[in-house]
Order: structure tokens, then C-alpha cells, then sequence
């Protein structure tokens, strides 16, 4: 069949399973071609190889079994940058871009030193390095393998100059380290939420998702021992759940943040919640 033919045929195929079923063939035919899809508007009457179509019927099959695309391609796009992704790490989400959005906003000009805890593909660091790369931003992830796919992606945007290591949370960072910024997107899904078994999360780690307790227990966690982190003045960011923006809110103010603020992504879900500490504890 015809690049034209098969992105017909595979639309059908994909339909009832996904909701962007021409996309997701689209990406797959350029993912076993290694084309562009520029490409396939441009050649719609090529066909593939023997190898190339029998790959990508393997691929149409397990996006009919719900894999997600991100892992079928081996790609996500963040903050437009291409991420090479895994599933050793969650796949890049355009909320988490909020979070981004925040620290540029309100650090924006200044030369400021970032911790990014849990970064995964480094999704969050990479997108800051980005946009100001005179900061000094480290990113940790307790996972190996994804500490070596966010490398990985570091070297392959030319961001050679954000450290990252690996640390469960806070373990690894010297003691004598000050961050002006701290930033994380980590797990904070209840593990008897029933949304573990819907869409793309099935398939991820679910170490990156769950957190015991109502999953607070790493946000709890993370604030309290970024106080020994912080410079006098500096800013905690986490992203969390969309119920969850008065529960961290509480959690922040009990710990003696101050200045704490919760905004709502672009579905209108509380998403990111942010709080400035001013006095480091002995």
C-alpha cells in the first residue's frame, strides 16, 4: 500500500482506541520510515519496504492495546523540544509546562541557581536551561535509567551545562547546596486512584505516579527538607493533583512557608502550587 492508503488504513484501525488516530498513524509511518511528516504529504504514492510495513503493523497493533504513542515512537515533544522518552519515565505532559511558565515568569532577568527534583526525560530542567542558560540548574531522578535518558537528552539539545545525577530526592545533594529555585513534578496519585487504569498511565512507571498518603506523602516530603535547601527568599514549585491545591497549600503554610499561591492548568485544573521561604532552619 501507498503512504496515502496506509494512513487511511490505519486511521480505521486506531479509531475506536484513540482519539487522534490519523496523528498517531501519521507518527508511526514516519517513525519506521525515519521521515518527516512533511514527508509523507510530499510522497503520498511512496510505499514501504517488506520490513518497514511489518514494523509498523506491530506498532498499529500495540496502540490498538493502548500503548501510547510517546513510547511507540521513542519521542514526546516538551516546551518545543523534542524529548526522547522511555518507559522508564512518565511521558512529558503540556501541563507540567505551566510550571515552566511560573519560574520564568517570576525569576525572569535574574541569574539564579534551579534544583529540579524527579526530573525524568529532564523535561522541566531542559525546558528552563532553554530559555535561560546562564542559570545553574541541576536535575536528580532517583531512577537510573531515566538519569541516563535525561542525560541523553541534554547532550543531544546541546545543554551540556544542567548537572544531572542521580539522588532519591534529596540523599545526594551536598548538604552545603542553595538553590534559589526548587522545582518538581513528582508522584502524587492515591494508589487506589481509579485513573492508574485509564489512558497512557497504565503503561508508566507507576513509581512516578503513586505516593501513599491520599498521595502527599512526596510533596510532604520535598517541602519539608527544601528548607534546608533554600536560599533565604527562595521558591519551592510543585505540580500535584487537581484536588490537591489546599492540601499543599496547608502542607507549605505548616512548614512556615509563606507567599503560597496555586494556579490552574489550561483544562482549568489546580496544578501547580508555589511558596517562598524566607528563614533556613539550623
Amino acid at each position: 500500500m501507498t503512504i496515502r492508503q496506509l494512513v487511511a488504513y490505519g486511521q480505521q484501525q486506531l479509531l475506536p482506541h484513540s482519539d487522534s488516530a490519523k496523528l498517531d498513524t501519521e507518527l508511526l509511518i514516519c517513525f519506521v520510515m525515519n521521515k518527516s511528516r512533511s514527508y509523507l504529504l510530499t510522497w503520498p504514492e511512496q510505499q514501504l519496504s517488506a520490513a518497514e510495513y511489518q514494523h509498523l503493523a506491530r506498532l498499529l497493533q500495540r496502540r490498538r492495546q493502548g500503548e501510547p504513542i510517546a513510547y511507540l515512537v521513542q519521542q514526546a515533544e516538551f516546551w518545543s523540544l523534542p524529548l526522547q522518552v522511555s518507559n522508564a519515565t512518565l511521558i512529558p505532559r503540556p501541563d507540567t509546562e505551566l510550571l515552566v511558565e511560573l519560574v520564568l515568569a517570576h525569576h525572569q532577568g535574574n541569574s539564579i541557581s534551579c534544583l529540579d527534583l524527579g526530573t525524568g526525560t529532564g523535561a522541566i530542567a531542559l525546558a528552563l536551561a532553554s530559555e535561560q542558560p546562564d542559570w545553574q540548574i541541576t536535575a536528580i531522578d532517583y531512577s537510573h535509567d531515566a538519569v541516563k535518558l535525561a542525560q541523553d537528552n541534554a547532550s543531544r539539545l546541546a545543554m551540556t551545562r544542567v548537572s544531572i545525577y542521580q539522588s532519591h530526592w534529596f540523599e545526594q545533594v551536598p548538604t552545603t547546596a542553595r538553590f534559589d529555585v526548587i522545582v518538581s513534578n513528582p508522584p502524587y496519585i492515591d494508589e487506589n486512584d481509579h485513573h492508574l487504569e485509564l489512558g497512557d498511565v497504565r503503561y508508566e512507571p507507576k513509581s512516578a505516579l503513586v505516593a501513599a498518603d491520599n498521595g502527599l506523602a512526596d510533596i510532604k516530603a520535598i517541602a519539608s527538607q527544601a528548607r534546608s535547601y533554600l536560599n533565604c527568599g527562595g521558591y519551592l514549585y510543585l505540580e500535584h493533583g487537581y484536588q490537591q491545591g489546599s492540601s499543599v497549600q496547608q502542607i507549605l503554610a505548616d512548614l512556615g512557608f509563606s507567599h503560597i499561591e496555586t494556579k490552574r492548568d489550561y483544562n482549568d485544573n489546580e496544578r501547580v502550587t508555589f511558596a517562598c521561604f524566607y528563614i533556613n532552619p539550623k
